[in-house]
């Protein structure tokens, strides 16, 4: 598949059929995703692999909460864990608010699912001294968390890029045993798409993209 085609198709792939995921394709997925940069090309990726039926029900009970609290958020019109704008909600309005059973569901019972973390140890976090949470870390992950979503889609696969675990604290970490200097970044499902999406909408270049300044001419040829 062609490059640019495949960027603009890779879709957020949240419903799959049966066909397993061989550990020859995740391989193969893997051999080519692991050319993505990362600050010093330090690598400071690791990824675990998980398909048993006990893990995948410790990860539904991990992350039920703060889908609960997102959907709280969500229901209020509000942008959920948003670091800028504090909820509105109490604890208990939050607390009380349904589980999406059937999106938990297809979360953690993917064919494959793909945890990613990054070595806090190695990577350079020029912004960790900022009066607001840290983004710059994860250029040296996320690189690689696009390419193996990139990679999949080349190979007919498909998956989405979820990160509902980091609200736990260490809790992925204690889990399966990683150590703490491992930051959770991203918890991929991987399978076969029941459909395969080929146009996706997306804002055009103009409406965020823009010349020499903050208020400057937009960038539209």
């Amino acid at each position: 598949m062609e490059l640019y085609e495949v960027m603009r198709t890779t879709f957020a792939a949240r419903d799959f059929t049966d066909e397993p995921v061989t550990d020859g394709v995740l391989s193969r997925i893997l051999d080519n995703a692991r050319f993505a940069p990362s600050g010093g090309n330090r690598q400071g990726w690791r990824v675990l692999v998980v398909r048993s039926a006990e893990r995948r029900a410790q990860l539904a009970e991990l992350i039920a909460p703060t889908m609960r609290h997102y959907v709280a958020q969500a229901s209020a019109g509000e942008a959920p864990f948003n670091s800028v704008n504090p909820t509105r909600l109490s604890q208990q309005e939050m607390d009380s608010a349904s589980v999406p059973q059937q999106m938990l569901e297809n979360l953690v019972n993917a064919p494959v699912l793909l945890l990613t973390f990054v070595d806090m140890a190695v990577v350079a976090s020029f912004d960790r001294h900022l009066q607001r949470p840290g983004v710059i870390s994860g250029a040296s992950i996320y690189p690689f968390v696009w390419n193996i979503l990139l990679s999949a889609r080349h190979e007919g696969l498909g998956g989405t890029l979820t990160t509902w675990a980091g609200a736990s604290g260490l809790g992925v970490n204690s889990l399966f045993g990683v150590p703490d200097q491992m930051a959770f970044a991203a918890m991929l499902p991987l399978g076969y798409p029941v459909k395969q999406l080929t146009k996706l909408r997306r804002r055009p270049v103009a409406d965020f993209t823009f010349k020499e300044h903050w208020n400057g001419e937009p960038l539209d040829v």
